[in-house]
């Protein structure tokens, strides 16, 4: 392990979850339960009812089935052989993880069905979903690419039956922002609701999504890893008090009185009564038909209601930060600062002694951020990428891949914190040793690809769509580029990925003053190495331009000026470079004390 000792990490577990050997029999009592139900193929997705990037252990359904442990996915399983589609962040972990005899791996689009869901599906027969797990746009996706091969039917989850040993539904302690925290109160944030809903003509509306319910509601919980998550439904109308729908165990006089004039509580069994009662009143009530479940909007349907579909029309509000909600990502980015330079100056100390392991980073990494009290989760699992694995984009270490990194080769950590004051992502590819040509080439290119986009003004209504291609320009003309986006939507204390806005193809929306973005140009050589380099940044206003706006950097890390071809750098990407180190220094330099502080100063000195 490493020559420094350290605590056993808290946040993240490094054992194998994946058991392919289970495979078989779980697809063979999956079978035997399609055949007493008369259902010739069955959906199995990701995802549950809330949507999350994380699901709690009682929803991680595909995982159970295929032993494949991925953020997206979905598989179909037939008569007599199955198919699992991930995207292409996926396609070596998924064969690594499933019984490949048993399991056929597809590369899928995100956002799509494919069109060999047919190989699954016979002739004239039924494909079977969970309503409850399916959104009525995907639906009616998979209904349309199996128009005229088979039935698309709703069914009762039929992995729930098989799974015996199903874990217990999560229940964690809810905690309410004060307004320092929040920044808008509950009452403000229904009336703005309340406005929108009156000018779609809405009665009311369903949300599903935690991270639009814990915001409106300046809630946050632990039902989930890495996201602070309070899992439940709510029915906002135009007039009157919201209804919160949530597991029976959570509901506490407590939180009766927190919500006290501002929301009902009632148990989540009770929410498709509450739904049919509005479709009963003739109601005219909004859905988001891409993350609302298809059950909602049957139940709604069939009671009468008048349905308007469009986005949850909390996710536009939520992503525009409010002053102290950006007071507080930039406390977080300042103390999440202080913890990469001690992790960093530590990481220079042992890496060219060669007893660094990919699980010893993770753990290091982790006990400096957990010097900090108010560092309460990781964002998500580190990525630990050693050499070849930096190459895998979404690696996730395990005790079965651990890997010691050689010096000399590059080492990629992708990492991120939940502090109570806010949520930081960043990425580092870090030097420990004498670096190739070609890999100071690429470095020097992403890094000029995420400088372009730090510096970038642009006038408002510009899209993260529209400005994707200057971080990958400098690959481009070398005839490379990287197969993810640029860049996500961050949430304050809440999802470490969140939308409706980003900086790739996928992102149509406009941005805004007050989102916050990650900024993660990459290059990938298969087999070889791996290089990303990710700051925050958060929309503002432009000084001195109306009607622009610019980014301001929220990251303070270092950036490892030794894998830099400097002679590929303008005279104006040096400078961003020196003032943005210079300002990590002025920032976080009085914080860090040692040889920590020592290694910083020198990190940080101008080229």
């Amino acid at each position: 392990m490493t020559a420094t000792p350290f605590e056993p990490a808290v946040f993240q577990s490094f054992e194998e979850k994946a058991d392919p050997s289970k495979v078989a029999p779980r697809l063979a009592a999956l079978r035997t339960a399609m055949q007493k139900a008369g259902i010739d193929s069955v959906l199995v997705p990701r995802a549950d009812a809330h949507r999350g990037e994380s699901v709690p252990a009682s929803e991680a359904r595909l995982s159970y089935l295929t032993g494949f442990t991925g953020s997206a996915g979905m598989a179909v399983v037939g008569p007599d052989k199955a198919g699992l589609f991930v995207d292409s962040r996926y396609t070596l972990q998924a064969p690594a993880q499933t019984d490949t005899g048993l399991v056929t791996v597809h590369e899928a689009n995100q956002g799509s069905a494919s069109e060999d869901l047919r190989l699954y599906v016979p002739q004239g027969g039924t494909l079977a979903y969970d309503p409850w797990l399916h959104t009525p746009g995907e639906v009616r996706d998979i209904t349309e690419k199996l128009a005229g091969h088979a039935r698309v039917v709703p069914h009762a989850n039929l992995v729930d039956a098989i799974w015996t040993d199903r874990p217990a539904p999560p229940v964690s302690p809810i905690e309410f922002l004060g307004h320092n925290r929040a920044g808008k109160t509950s009452a403000d944030k229904l009336t703005e609701l309340r406005a929108t809903l009156g000018a779609d003509k809405a009665d009311a509306t369903v949300l599903t999504l935690p991270e639009s319910i814990c915001w409106l509601f300046n809630m946050r919980g632990r039902d989930v890893p890495n996201t602070p998550f309070v899992l439940g439904f709510a029915i906002v109308p135009q007039a009157g008090l919201p209804t919160l729908f949530l597991d029976k165990a959570k509901i506490t006089p407590e939180l009766r009185q927190a919500l006290d004039g501002i929301a009902e509580v009632a148990d989540a069994a009770t929410l498709t009564p509450a739904l049919e009662a509005l479709g009963k009143a003739g109601k005219a009530v909004l859905i988001d038909p891409q993350t609302a479940p298809a059950a909602i909007a049957e139940a709604l349907r069939s009671a009468g209601a008048r349905l308007i579909e469009k986005r949850d029309p909390v996710l536009g509000p939520k992503s525009i930060k409010n002053a102290a909600e950006l007071a507080g990502m930039r406390e977080a980015h300042r103390l999440d600062g202080v913890a990469l330079a001690k992790f960093l100056s530590w990481f220079d100390e042992e890496a060219p002694k060669g007893a660094l392991t990919e699980i010893g980073i993770v753990t290091a990494l982790e006990a400096f951020r957990r010097e900090e009290p108010t560092c309460v989760d990781a964002s998500f699992d580190t990525i630990s990428g050693a050499g070849p694995n930096g190459a895998i984009v979404h690696y996730r270490v395990t005790t079965k891949t651990d890997r010691r990194l050689n010096p000399g080769e590059l080492m990629l950590v992708d990492s991120g914190a939940q502090y109570l004051s806010g949520t930081t992502d960043i990425t580092r590819t870090l030097s420990t040793g004498a670096a190739s040509a070609e890999q100071k080439d690429r470095y020097t290119r992403v890094l000029k690809g995420m400088i372009a986009i730090s510096n970038l003004r642009f006038p408002k209504g510009t899209s993260g769509a529209q400005i994707d291609v200057l971080a990958r320009q400098f690959l481009w003309q070398d005839g490379v580029t990287y197969n993810h986006g640029t860049g996500h939507g961050v949430g304050a204390f809440l999802g470490v990925h969140e939308g409706p806005v980003g900086i790739s193809s996928r992102y149509p929306t406009p941005l805004e003053a007050g989102n916050v973005l990650s900024n993660e140009p990459g290059y990938y050589k298969a087999g070889e190495y791996g290089i990303r380099i990710e700051n925050l940044i958060v929309v503002r206003e432009a000084e001195r331009y109306p009607g622009y706006l610019e980014f301001e950097t929220l990251t303070l890390a270092p950036i490892d000026k030794r894998l830099i071809d400097q002679a590929l750098l303008t005279p104006a990407e040096r400078d961003w470079l020196n003032a943005y180190h210079a300002r990590v220094w002025t920032e976080i330099g009085s914080q860090v004390t040692g040889a920590a502080k020592d290694w910083l100063k020198q990190a940080t000195a101008a080229i």
